[in-house]
């Protein structure tokens, strides 16, 4: 009896249990809470917390900041990467003058105070004031899955100033621009720097990486400027990094070495038929200034047609590193950003001023083995010998003498020569004026030159 009875009280007490879980049940239903209104806290958090919320509130604000992480150039870090796109085909139809034009189209603003530093804008990242970065510029001219960056390194000073962009490798086997321009951004302080300073120490990268002075696809770059997107290799390397990066600048240090065997003074070339390019110059403490008008293609005379006031700075020769080449071209560039009022190291130069020259090449009459006797900045008079070249099979030496008064500003390396090889620069010293006067009557016969870095 006792024994039915607890079994009967168990029964029943399993039977409560079941009928209110389902009780339970029943109440959670989305039928039995559609009347239910939440509190509008309720609802923000709810939006808060939608997944498809999140990742569209990230992405808005990457892409309207995209804003450039402030480095330390002298530290040891990999390069941001941020790569240039293949145009689109709309764009590869656009003509080089209108992809020049829209580039360097200015940004209109007035709302802003002439005074106010802007962000910088730069291969699709903007490096606010007062910092520095690394980014990098990436011409997609080669297998995608081989492709590397150059990189581009970026001063935005915190104070309003001009742009001054250092270019260097634009032949790939020119060692000692690469050196001056690492040398000079991290050396500088963009807190302490009025306007900005975008240094390309390897143009030439594929140059670079076979010290070679030509593409890999065997030509000159400095004879492609401003380039084609639809040219030949050469040419849409010369494309890209004048249309990203040269139109942002206002001021443009080409820095090369000598060529084909030939060493060259520290030396700026300039035209000197440009009155801002002359001003320009004078930037250049106590530094040899030589007038050249470039030619067609050059990254120089290019910029140049375009407002960018352009000069060549040339050091040394190439495949080698010459510390007191590199040391000459820091210090150029020093006094030039000094002059600019862009920068002033807490040493000081005095007011040095460049020394402008007039130029001739002498050329040799004979075939052989070249030897000089001169050096680079030797004063040389009319008559004196220079050199000799000797005969290797026959023994015959002959002289090579100097037909003006002046300075040796370039010279061949020692090599054999053939009839009619430029063996030495020689610099003619002028006033400023006179060469302004004497560029706007002619200008040198580039046919009367090697061929031109």
């Amino acid at each position: 009896m006792l024994r039915t009875l607890s079994f009967s009280l168990i029964v029943l007490s399993i039977i409560f249990t079941l009928k209110s879980a389902q009780s339970l049940e029943l109440s959670e239903d989305p039928m039995e809470v559609e009347d239910v209104v939440p509190s509008s806290a309720e609802e923000e958090d709810a939006k808060q917390n939608t997944p498809e919320e999140i990742g569209d509130d990230e992405n808005e604000e990457t892409s309207d900041d995209n804003i450039a992480p402030d480095i330390d150039l002298k530290e040891i870090t990999p390069p941001t990467i941020v790569v240039v796109q293949q145009p689109a085909e709309e764009e590869k139809q656009k003509s080089t003058e209108e992809a020049i034009e829209e580039a360097i189209e200015p940004i209109e603003d007035d709302n802003t105070d002439e005074l106010t530093v802007l962000p910088l804008e730069l291969l699709n990242s903007k490096i606010l004031p007062g910092t520095s970065t690394r980014l990098a510029w990436n011409p997609e001219t080669s297998f995608s899955g081989l492709s590397l960056s150059t990189p581009v390194l970026v001063l935005h000073g915190a104070e309003p100033g001009p742009v001054l962009c250092l270019t260097a490798a634009v032949h790939g086997d020119e060692l000692n621009g690469i050196e001056v321009v690492r040398t000079v951004m991290y050396d500088v302080d963009p807190e302490k720097l009025a306007g900005s300073i975008i240094g390309v120490p390897i143009v030439n990268l594929q140059g670079f990486q076979r010290n070679t002075r030509f593409m890999s696809d065997r030509r000159d770059l400095n004879r492609f400027f401003p380039g084609n997107a639809n040219g030949s290799l050469a040419s849409r390397v010369a494309h890209s990094l004048f249309t990203n990066i040269i139109t942002k600048c206002d001021l443009l240090v080409d820095i090369h070495t000598g060529s084909f065997k030939r060493t060259n003074l520290a030396q700026v070339r300039a035209d000197m038929s440009d009155p801002e390019v002359v001003k320009f110059t004078e930037g250049f403490d106590e530094m040899v200034v030589v007038h050249s008008t470039g030619r067609n293609g050059m990254l120089r005379y290019e910029a140049k047609e375009i407002g960018v006031k352009s000069v060549t700075f040339e050091l040394g020769e190439s495949s080698f590193l010459q510390k007191e080449q590199v040391d000459a071209g820091v210090n150029g560039i020093f006094g030039l950003l000094k002059k600019q009022e862009m920068y002033s190291k807490r040493f000081d130069w005095g007011s040095p001023s460049p020394v402008y020259f007039d130029s001739k090449w002498l050329r040799v009459s004979d075939a052989g083995i070249l030897f000089s006797e001169v050096e680079l900045g030797d004063r040389v008079k009319e008559g004196e010998l220079l050199g000799t070249v000797t005969d290797p099979i026959t023994n015959e030496s002959f002289d090579v003498s100097s037909t003006i008064n002046g300075m040796i500003i370039g010279m061949a390396i020692n090599q054999v020569v053939m009839p009619g090889f430029a063996a030495y620069h020689i610099g003619i010293e002028a006033s400023e004026e006179e060469l302004m006067e004497k560029a706007e009557d002619t200008s040198l016969m580039e046919g009367e030159t090697p061929p031109e870095n």
